[in-house]
């Protein structure tokens, strides 16, 4: 493939593309027509199968620019193949954002002309020479890709955000609106705002799912079958296929249904469309395009899509799209410009970073706050499938694969057992020549063999563990969105946990405050609502600066505000418009203090009880980027406003005059922390007079959170779970490692963790505090010995086990990292090469934003471990698409997290990975054991008979696999992990043995009854090759349903009585008519052999599960083989580095290469 002519579509995002041009040939579609005919149609499924194939095979390279047919592949580990027909439309113009004064004709359509509204037939003037423009264009996955001619590549419209704006030019160029041709213009490229879940016909879906490479290959069989004369098999094996693609089709069916009603509930509803000038039109949402400015309702609306405040605050709830059910407050975006002081603090837009001020397709706005005689608008930014809903939808319309060893494996085991019956098929070939049989029958019986490898059972065995487990899951509140991840779960060594609402109570209490004044502390208060403490500055601030609402007449917002401001005991007044009228015409929420906190002398003239009644003017929502929000406040007969600010104590103390803040400040802050109470500090600043109503609307945040006065702290208490350390010990015990990911603060997080046992008592914390290049000087890391502890060094913690052997795990001295989240980026930006040395061991990430949680998580695979993530669905919504996220891919039917369900998916995704391996492994010896009883009847001249494959198939294999899935997970768990793939030394090993024993045992019941006297017949072999066979597939299924230490043993599933009635069944077999009658004598020698049979493969088994893993991992040890995990292999080499961990109070310097281009650094220590 020329390298000049693959583009990269999508570059740097999770859906990244090589994309290549074909064009068609028509000597090529000709030749291909040609050969599907004479294949019977063959070549064409391969081509359906194989997206690549079908466009080589059918079309010839071109450039890019000139291709009919796009040939995409994804950039990720799974490089899937797509391909998509390159259309034409005819625009009435290139850019898709020009500003139209007016315009010209109407579009024509063509059959490439892309038609994407209904309203497309109205005039759209624009000059001539511009009529027509073709545009190139693809779809694919619900997205359209155009042609880009300026970057020669195809691109996708998302909205305004591809104008890269600013949050001044939003104000400026866009809160006008767009008229109607304008809007008619934008809609020819981002077409109608809906997201279309389109739901496919029956006939479509058959096809699709008829069309699968199991059910043709089904399909090939029951031809074989019917031709042999197998009709009672075939018709049973044809109606199992038509029940299952029923249900299939039903539960697909279902699945469609279901997400088309749930996204068009709310899709299409009227809105008012402002258009400049104060003029106002209603409306279909499905018009809408980026770049309309629409009013948001005072009552509330569903959003049809995604859109940037630009006047007015909203309360909103995005339970939708995080899973958290506070509502939240959305203000207008800031506009610099306004600012006296010019455009400072000017950046570019962006939904992520301004999501506070960014309403969101899907979520539900409560009700609105707006100037009086004013409209609350919000500026369109993206629609269709490219909003937050849409992308949601995507996810789950086009998943990505799930990327699993056993599942890459169990492909690979398939094409072993395909190579083994290919050496029996050339056998029974070769038999059946020297026997000078008929040709059909050579073909006909040779082709039998290979159709016994691929049981018709194995799909719907290999998931009936995890269905068995997520129905128990269910049970204790868990609900699974992708069944296939339970497996996963079995896999998991390294969970991080949030700490808030997951180790912790959802809840805070208040433990008291410390006030603060003349840059002294007070001695510490329990209580806050006190009466000499009504007209404080700190209580007015706790009053006023937090996000609280009313909905219907009950408090609403954050826990942590709801406590404090409880604490206070003070009552929350949203006025109407006609009671504050008089204010400046502005609509304002007021707190005031309760009759019984006042003093007795102001209870009962009504003004002076007016005069404490505050009102918030304007509020900076928090922000978790900036650790802290803050208010503007007006008291009721004061002209002069006072800003309030609260957040992280680091943070505000940075925002206060020196001399407000007292010398002891650090100290009082880590006495707290370090016992575990989460700290929050308040601040205060009296404004200017100058400062109005209105310019303190359009002021920036940076210009009001400075030069504050330090007020004092908030101290909450956490309490931890009275669940989370016996939890944390388990996963301890079974040698996962535990991590926590915390926005809050270092030193309280670091106490948690000890507290909950994540910490040792004797383990060493080291904090890792990195600073960014300033001034010319290097970034660097200065270490830290947090709280060295006297006692034993022994260590009780995990080790890192490099051979999965608990009794030879390294005893060794623990210790801990510790870091927060500006930290974490400059490490991340600076040590790049440091970096996964200290996640081997970091425990402790504090003050992490939800994009730096994603990036540790990632940081943990790259060394490769398997993570899970515990949290409470809102925080952590950044890490939902890795591998595993409790609270994203599992969800719960309560409104809280219990940390113990960790403990439960580990044991029920060990439980359903090793039934997944026991199935798997019967299957194969299932497929082994009949090839070769068919093998040796074929050397006889014999087959089994129609009924005895349905006897084997219906009666036993199904009652075993759907039996053999019942064991539920064991009661604890154990240090010991399954294996993660099939193709591993034990399992291998395991199942070769079995094999072995089986072809010896049939063999030894070939030859000895034909060299007894009274054989006559070939249905005597076949009586006693099915008898034993029979009883192999049960002894197989006893020696691979494994019990402890993953499993409850099978005797526990005796309400089913599976193995009792699948033994009588086989005995009773040997009295039916399709059985010929052998001597006493012999049936008792083949329940001798049976009996040998069982002891034989019990013995090995145990023996392979007693010694095979030693024997490997000393095999391993003689041969000092390199683990594959990198992350054991960074734990050797760590183990053996003397200058690591680093020494207390050392720094390392981050210093460039000596060649420019060279963007590594080198590790520089320093004492």
């Amino acid at each position: 493939m020329e390298k000049e002519d693959l583009k990269i579509v999508n570059k740097g995002l999770d859906d990244e593309m090589e994309l290549s041009g074909y064009r068609l040939c028509r000597w090529k579609l000709v030749l291909v027509g040609l050969c599907g005919l004479c294949t019977g149609g063959f070549l064409f499924l391969v081509l359906y199968w194989m997206p690549e194939w079908c466009v080589k095979a059918t079309c010839t390279r071109t450039t890019v620019r000139d291709a009919d047919v796009a040939l995409l592949r994804s950039t990720d580990e799974f490089k899937r193949w797509f391909r998509a027909r390159i259309r034409i439309m005819l625009a009435p113009g290139k850019d898709p954002y020009d500003n139209l004064a007016s315009q010209t004709a109407s579009p024509q359509a063509s059959d490439h002309t892309h038609n994407p509204s209904d309203s497309a037939s109205e005039k759209i003037t624009r000059n001539p020479e511009d009529q027509h423009v073709p545009k190139r264009y693809f779809t694919l996955h619900s997205t359209k890709y155009f042609w880009n001619d300026s970057i020669q590549n195809f691109e996708v419209l998302t909205g305004l955000e591809d104008l890269s704006m600013t949050c001044s030019s939003i104000h400026s160029k866009h809160s006008a609106g767009l008229n109607k041709n304008q809007q008619e213009y934008r809609r020819f490229f981002f077409g109608l705002n809906e997201i279309d879940v389109k739901v496919p016909s029956l006939f479509k879906l058959l096809i699709k799912e008829v069309l699968n490479p199991f059910y043709i290959f089904q399909l090939f069989s029951v031809i074989l079958w019917c031709t042999d004369e197998y009709y009672y098999y075939a018709m049973a094996i044809v109606i199992m296929s038509v029940i299952s693609i029923a249900t299939s089709l039903y539960t697909i069916k279902k699945q469609y249904v279901m997400l088309h009603d749930m996204v068009a509930t709310h899709s299409t509803v009227r809105v008012t469309v402002y258009r400049g000038e104060n003029e106002t039109e209603e409306a279909l949402s499905t018009d809408l395009v980026p770049g309309d400015v629409i009013v948001i309702p005072s009552n509330g609306t569903v959003m049809p899509c995604d859109a940037v405040l630009v006047c007015g605050t909203c309360i909103v709830n995005e339970s939708m799209l995080t899973g958290e059910s506070v509502p939240v407050t959305k203000t207008d975006l800031p506009n610099p410009q306004r600012d006296k002081k010019g455009g400072d603090g000017d950046v570019i837009y962006s939904t992520e970073e301004h999501k506070r001020h960014t309403l969101f397709c899907g979520t539900n706005v409560i009700q609105t706050r707006y100037y009086t005689g004013e409209m609350v608008k919000a500026v369109v930014v993206r629609t269709g499938f490219s909003t937050a809903k849409g992308q949601l939808i995507r996810s789950i319309l086009y998943p990505k694969p799930t990327d699993f060893k056993l599942y890459r494996d169990a492909y690979l085991f398939l094409l072993c057992l395909v190579a083994v019956a290919s050496i029996v098929f050339v056998y029974s070939l070769v038999m059946k020549i020297i026997n000078e049989e008929p040709v059909k029958d050579i073909i006909v019986k040779s082709l039998d063999i290979i159709t016994i490898t691929v049981p018709p059972a194995l799909p719907a065995a290999m998931t009936a563990g995890i269905v068995y487990a997520q129905r128990r899951l269910k049970k204790v509140g868990i609900f699974s969105i992708s069944p296939q991840r339970i497996n996963i779960c079995g896999q998991l060594n390294l969970v991080c946990f949030d700490k808030t609402g997951t180790l912790t109570e959802d809840g805070l209490d208040m433990w008291g405050i410390q006030r603060a004044e003349d840059g002294r502390f007070h001695h510490s208060e329990e209580k806050a609502d006190d009466e000499s403490l009504v007209t404080t500055k700190f209580v007015s601030c706790m009053a006023t600066c937090h996000s609280l609402t009313k909905i219907e007449g009950q408090l609403s917002g954050d826990p942590l505000d709801l406590k404090m401001f409880e604490a206070i005991g003070w009552i929350l007044v949203e006025s109407t418009e006609e009671e504050t009228a008089h204010h400046d015409r502005i609509e304002l929420t007021y707190v005031k203090p309760p009759n019984q906190l006042l003093p007795p002398t102001v209870t009962s003239p009504e003004q002076d009880l007016e005069s404490y009644m505050i009102g918030i003017v304007r509020q900076f929502s928090f922000s978790s980027a900036l650790q802290r929000m803050s208010v503007v406040v007006r008291q009721i007969g004061q002209r002069r406003m006072d800003a309030y600010l609260k957040g992280a104590p680091e943070v505000v103390a940075s925002l206060c005059k020196k001399e407000t803040v007292p010398e002891d400040f650090a100290e009082v802050l880590e006495d707290y922390t370090k016992q575990g109470f989460r700290v929050i500090a308040l601040a205060h600043r009296r404004l200017e007079s100058k400062l109005t109503f209105h310019k303190v609307q359009n002021i920036n945040r940076d210009q009001i959170e400075k030069n504050m006065d330090f007020l004092g702290l908030i101290i909450m208490q956490n309490k931890l779970k009275t669940e989370t350390p016996g939890v944390l010990e388990d996963l301890r015990r079974a040698n996962i490692r535990t991590v926590m990911v915390t926005g809050d603060n270092m030193l309280t997080a670091i106490s948690v963790a000890r507290d909950c046992g994540m910490i040792q008592p004797q383990d060493r914390v080291i904090i890792a505090d990195a600073l960014p290049p300033k001034d010319g000087q290097a970034a660097k890391i200065t270490w830290h010995y947090y709280d060295t502890c006297n006692g034993s060094t022994h260590a009780h913690a995990i080790c890192i086990n490099l051979w999965h052997s608990v009794d030879e795990m390294k005893t060794q001295e623990q210790y801990h990292f510790a870091m927060n989240g500006k930290s974490f980026a400059v490490i991340t930006e600076h040590f790049q090469d440091l970096l996964q040395k200290l996640v081997l061991h970091g425990t402790v990430f504090a003050r992490m934003a939800p994009d730096q949680k994603t990036q540790l998580v990632e940081t943990l695979e790259s060394v490769d471990y398997f993570v899970g993530m515990c949290g409470d669905g809102a925080n952590d919504c950044g890490v939902r698409d890795l591998k595993i996220l409790l609270s994203s891919s599992f969800h719960k039917t309560s409104c809280f997290l219990r940390v113990s369900h960790m403990l439960f998916l580990h044991r029920e995704g060990r439980a359903a990975l090793i039934t997944s391996f026991c199935v798997f492994k019967f299957m194969a010896l299932y497929s082994i054991i009949q090839c070769l009883s068919v093998a040796l009847l074929y050397s006889i001249g014999s087959n089994l008979g129609d009924f005895q494959f349905l006897f084997i198939d219906m009666a036993i294999i199904l009652l075993i696999v759907f039996t053999m899935s019942l064991n539920s997970a064991w009661k604890e768990l154990v240090a010991q992990r399954p294996p993660s793939g099939l193709v591993s030394g034990p399992l291998l090993f395991s199942v070769l043995t079995q094999i072995l024993i089986c072809l010896g045992f049939q063999i030894m019941a070939f030859f000895l009854i034909q060299k007894l006297d009274w054989y006559s017949e070939p249905d005597d072999v076949n009586t006693t090759l099915f008898f034993v066979s029979s009883f192999q597939y049960l002894i197989v299924a006893i020696v691979f349903s494994k019990g402890k230490p993953f499993r409850q043993p099978s005797y526990k599933n005796c309400k089913d009585e599976p193995f009792l009635k699948k033994s009588e069944c086989s005995l009773h077999c040997l009295h039916s008519s399709q059985i010929v009658c052998v001597p006493l004598s012999w049936r008792l020698s083949v329940m001798g052999i049976v009996l040998g049979n069982t002891l034989v493969s019990v013995f090995i088994e145990e023996g392979v599960d007693m010694f095979g893993t030693k024997c490997l991992s000393w095999l391993c040890c003689r041969q000092k083989k390199v683990p594959k995990a990198r992350y054991m292999h960074l734990a050797q080499e760590l183990s053996v580095d003397p200058d690591w961990p680093p020494k207390p109070k050392s720094t390392t310097e981050a210093k460039p290469t000596a060649h420019p281009d060279d963007c590594s650094y080198q590790i520089e220590a320093i004492s």
